[in-house]
């Protein structure tokens, strides 16, 4: 159980990494604001989840 837990916070780590990676990308080509706004708001979204499954990974290992 606690791997699986590990397995889907690290995928869920990544997928914060690449949202923020494509709001700053957006940002800096100079697109629209509206998509980096919605951008951002996913990100904390997938930040709460990661870090909601990383306290039940600490949380089952013990």
């Amino acid at each position: 159980m606690s791997s699986v837990l590990s397995f889907v916070a690290l995928a869920f780590m990544v997928a914060v990494a690449v949202v923020l990676l494509m709001g700053l990308r957006n940002m800096m080509v100079g697109g629209p604001g509206n998509t980096s706004q919605k951008l951002m708001r996913m990100r904390v979204m997938l930040q709460a989840i990661a870090v909601a499954v990383i306290v039940a990974v600490i949380y089952f290992a013990r």
